[in-house]
């Protein structure tokens, strides 16, 4: 546990309607997440945010001389959740640098995997963790009128969902006892299922290697996948008119609410899911592949898309140090790994390739260090961008959506909107959905795209399905290609984690890794205040944020900080420590296995 002291500027002090909290630790299975926030109760305002994490991982460190053949098997074990981004990422970087490409049939396979890896993280999130943030007991404790509204407030699509009312949607969600948060708990289970007859293990992928899967492809293994599918795909239906449902309530209940966690459109999305008709893992034909990725990379700046070419993504990288624990590897002669790309770009003594991880352990100043998270940033050619990932979804529906690249039969981008059509199911018609760009960034619309994103999944899923099943009834049932390790190559991995952009980077010497970087979401979206002062994400999404809880200082709750956070999706949110600044220390559990405390 972190502890920390009340912080007050001498302004700060003279008015007492600015209190300063904490949340410290918001824990995750990947670290440990502490808010930091000065709150203007008068106001009713997020003056001021810090976002700090309190622990020190080093795989960059200890991944240098192994065996690069090692590396997704390693590197899988960075995350206990979305492991197998890790393990499918370090692939894709292998294969570039190895010089090979799956067969058709085991990039498909690969795909059905990550897939359900979506389908899976995605639902037991928004249902069972950042869901309760919703529920009839955290309304009931925060805004009780709220709650009252919503007894009495009919819900527009009940004959989809079942629900009549929006009480009735809150009171689904309640932890434990909430019909909807149960059924959501055994829709966790066959969705990882779905990922094992793929890849054998979750979250550490037991057949995913370099050039392909060890696994065996038979019609009965897509059909038991398949007969799956079909019942996420059911429950998809409900799914997302329920949740549209409850989010526009909070829009109608709480005019302003869009303001909660609202940030400036600052959206990067690395792409994923790879078409092997185009694939082949080269450099010098990444933009080409990049563009048939069945999720279209991009960087969003102010709701335009500025690029969607791989290769200008992977040059525009920086890693800043900000206000984190390191020493600065750009000065005092250390090694530059890259000083060109496969192309003859140049490459930055900032990018990935040529990071440096000098720990620098100190005590924590927010006006000096104050976490271990670095400051990805992304050069546009003048300013360093703190971009974030909108906790996944938004990124990757945005970007997709502009791009307009995306056509299957299940799936479209329209250039401003992107189209889903879920087939008919056991119980239900054909249904066609339509994620349209939003006006805001924010807490809202980070979480509606997270269900969206899930039907999106499900629908692409058909289509992998399909395309794996063609292939083992015209016989290609290989899964695998054989590769070399070479003694020296330069390669990049390039995916989507379910939380965001994830890139590994790979520089190989005499056959071993001499340097090796991987750039999940969470150093994004939880970085820090960079050289020039931007704060990131968290912290920007947090500071200016309207307070309408009605509680007071007293029995404050920071709910509204809580759902602007967990919009990002930090990763299992499941305890919150909270100091507030007159020295009284209260503790609120938050476990969805617990019935008396919610939150």
């Amino acid at each position: 546990m972190t502890t920390t002291q009340s912080r007050q500027t001498s302004a700060q002090q003279a008015d007492t309607d600015v209190v300063e909290m904490a949340w410290d630790p918001i824990t995750r299975i990947v670290g440990s997440l502490g808010i930091y926030a000065s709150i203007d109760f008068k106001a009713k305002e997020v003056r001021e945010c810090h976002s700090t994490s309190s622990i020190f991982r080093g795989y960059s460190i200890f991944m240098r001389g192994k065996d690069p053949r090692d590396a997704h098997f390693i590197t899988s074990r960075i995350c206990g959740i979305c492991g197998d981004n890790h393990a499918t990422c370090s692939v894709y970087a292998q294969n570039m640098a190895y010089g090979v490409a799956p067969p058709h049939l085991g990039e498909w396979i690969i795909n059905l995997g990550e897939a359900a890896e979506y389908m899976f993280d995605h639902n037991i999130f928004q249902e069972n963790l950042v869901g309760v943030d919703y529920c009839e007991r955290m309304v009931k404790e925060t805004n009780p009128g709220v709650l009252e509204r919503a007894n009495t407030t009919e819900a527009p699509h009940a004959g989809e969902h079942g629900y009549r009312t929006i009480g009735d949607i809150m009171r689904s969600l309640n932890p434990l006892e909430g019909d909807f948060y149960r059924e959501a708990l055994q829709v966790s289970r066959y969705t990882r299922e779905m990922f094992c007859l793929m890849e054998g293990r979750h979250v550490h992928p037991s057949t995913l290697y370099p050039g392909g899967v060890g696994t065996v492809a038979t019609v009965q293994l897509f059909t038991d996948y398949l007969t799956r599918l079909m019942r996420y795909i059911e429950f998809m239906k409900r799914v997302v008119p329920l949740h549209d449902d409850l989010f526009n309530f909070f829009y109608e209940a709480l005019p302003g609410y869009e303001h909660v966690g609202e940030r400036r459109v600052l959206l990067g999305c690395w792409g994923s899911l790879n078409d092997p008709a185009v694939c082949d893992f080269t450099y010098r034909n990444m933009n080409n592949w990049g563009h048939r990725m069945f999720v279209t990379p991009g960087v969003i700046v102010d709701g335009q898309l500025v690029t969607n070419n791989l290769v200008d993504i992977n040059l525009g990288l920086r890693i800043l140090l900000g206000h984190s624990f390191y020493e600065d590897w750009g000065e005092g002669g250390h090694e530059v790994f890259v000083e060109k790309d496969p192309l003859g770009n140049p490459i930055d003594i900032r990018h990935p390739w040529n990071q440096h991880t000098l720990p620098k352990p100190a005590k924590r100043d927010f006006d000096g260090a104050y976490s271990w998270t670095m400051s990805p940033r992304w050069f546009d050619g003048t300013d360093h961008l703190a971009l974030d990932t909108g906790g996944g979804p938004v990124a990757r529906l945005w970007s997709t959506a502009l791009s307009g690249l995306v056509n299957t039969d299940y799936v479209q981008a329209t250039g401003h909107s992107v189209r889903i059509t879920l087939p008919r199911s056991a119980l239900k018609p054909e249904v066609t959905f339509e994620w349209s760009i939003p006006r805001w960034s924010n807490a809202i619309e980070r979480n509606r795209a997270r269900t969206y994103f899930q039907a999106y999944m499900a629908a692409m899923a058909l289509h992998f399905v399909d395309k794996a099943l063609a292939e083992v009834r015209a016989g290609r049932t290989q899964t695998w290609t054989p590769f070399e390790v070479p003694d020296e190559a330069i390669s990049v991995g390039f995916t989507e984690a379910v939380r965001g952009v994830l890139s590994h980077h790979l520089v190989i010497r005499e056959g071993k890794i001499a340097n090796y970087h991987p750039y999940p979401p969470t150093p994004w979206n939880g970085s820090v205040r960079d050289v020039y002062g931007t704060p990131g994400p968290y912290e920007d999404a947090v500071q200016n944020t309207p307070i309408f809880e009605e509680n007071p200082p007293e029995t404050f709750k920071g709910i509204d900080i809580m759902r602007a956070v967990r919009s990002f999706d930090p990763c299992l949110p499941c305890g919150v420590h909270m100091m507030t600044g007159n020295g009284g220390v209260v503790q609120q559990v938050h476990s969805p296995g617990m019935s008396v405390q919610p939150y």
